[in-house]
This record gives structure tokens, sequence and C-alpha cells, in this order.
């Protein structure tokens, strides 16, 4: 009988998962291209000022995955957050569900402080969902360790939700799922049967492209 041989998948580093079809990580290498092939991405938004090694350019370009670079700074310092324009660049390309399966990436396994720019963008979406400050910080946190920047916080926190604009039928339906439950247990029990509806919905004063 022959010997059975085992395909290894390793994720990259730093790797987690946001929502349904949406990823972080940090740079990946030619070790974890089959784990990345599985995931069937259809974007790659990459955070950095430099470009991802070539290899994985290559993966890219093999598997046909769009690539948007979204590395540009606001001065000349790595260590500060990303423009604002950048920020709702992003978040305009995470919020449209033709994009997912999707993955934002940052240069983190070659300099650190390209994992900053991919937690400040995640921790900008998680505040567009509803998610409390506490718990924005501790996933932020979580994934920025040990380089932690109380400036990407205060960006974070001061980062005003009402200037990103969602595509009104093309958003994700895990946008609102947490503001909604939050919504629902504060108007009780018989607002808990409407918060899968309503989880399609922007809040009152979001933008949206729908027209009027």
């Amino acid at each position: 009988m022959g010997r059975m041989t085992y395909q290894h998948y390793n994720p990259p580093i730093n790797f987690g998962h946001v929502e349904e079809d949406l990823y972080r990580s940090g740079e990946p290498n030619e070790l974890n291209f089959p784990f990345m092939e599985k995931l069937g991405l259809k974007c790659v938004i990459w955070l950095a000022g430099e470009e991802p090694n070539q290899g994985f350019l290559d993966f890219i370009d093999d598997q046909e995955i769009d690539f948007h670079h979204l590395g540009v700074m606001e001065s000349n310092n790595a260590s500060d957050p990303m423009t604002e324009d950048t920020i709702l660049e992003a978040l305009e390309l995470i919020l449209h569900n033709k994009n997912h399966p999707m993955a934002i990436m940052c240069s983190f396994g070659r300099h650190r402080t390209g994992k900053q720019t991919s937690c400040t963008v995640v921790g900008c979406l998680r505040k567009l969902q509803g998610w409390n400050l506490a718990s924005i910080f501790e996933e932020y946190q979580r994934f920025a360790a040990p380089k932690v920047r109380i400036h990407n916080e205060q960006f974070i926190e001061l980062f005003d939700t009402d200037l990103v604009t969602i595509p009104n039928d093309y958003h994700p339906k895990w946008l609102y799922r947490q503001a909604a439950a939050v919504a629902a247990s504060i108007a009780g029990p018989s607002a808990a049967q409407n918060v899968d509806a309503s989880t399609n919905e922007a809040p009152n004063g979001q933008q949206t492209d729908r027209p009027s």
C-alpha cells in the first residue's frame, strides 16, 4: 500500500478571521500559498509603503486576484496612522460584497510598523459596525501587540463614520448585525424578531449610494 501524503496548510503570520469571507494577515510567503488558495480570494488590500515580495505578487497573478495597494502615509514617519482618505478607500472596497472573499494585508513579517495600518483599518470598520470602543481596542491591541500605538487608537476613536459611503444593495450582510443586536436588546424582546431584517438597513444618517 502506498504511503498517504498530507497537504500542510499554514496560515500567514498574524492571520485572523474578521468576518464571513473577510480575513487579515501579515505578508504571506510560499509556505502559506496552499492555505491562501483554499480561501478563494477575489481581492487583496495591501497596506504598506512598499510592494509585497515577488513570490506573493506572482501568486496573486496566478490566482487572478484583484490587488489594491493602499499604503500611502500622511507623512514620512512610518509609525503615523494612515490618512483618512486611505481609510475611506479601504472601507469602500471592504463594504462591497463583489470583492469578497477578501484579505486585508500588511508588510508585517518584514516590518512591525506595517501591522499597525491593517489594525487601524479593521478598528475603523468595527466602529462602523457599532462595536463599543473597549471591544475595538481589545481587538486592536491583540493583533497589534507588542507595538501598540496610542495615536492609532485615537485615530480610530475620532474617525467619523458618517464619511463612509455604503453600497446600500451590495454591502455584506454582517455589516449592521452588531448594531441591530444592540438596538434590539435595548428595545426589548419584541424588537428581537426584527434583527435579521434590520441588518440590511443603514442606521439613520448613514450615507448610501442609493439614488434619491
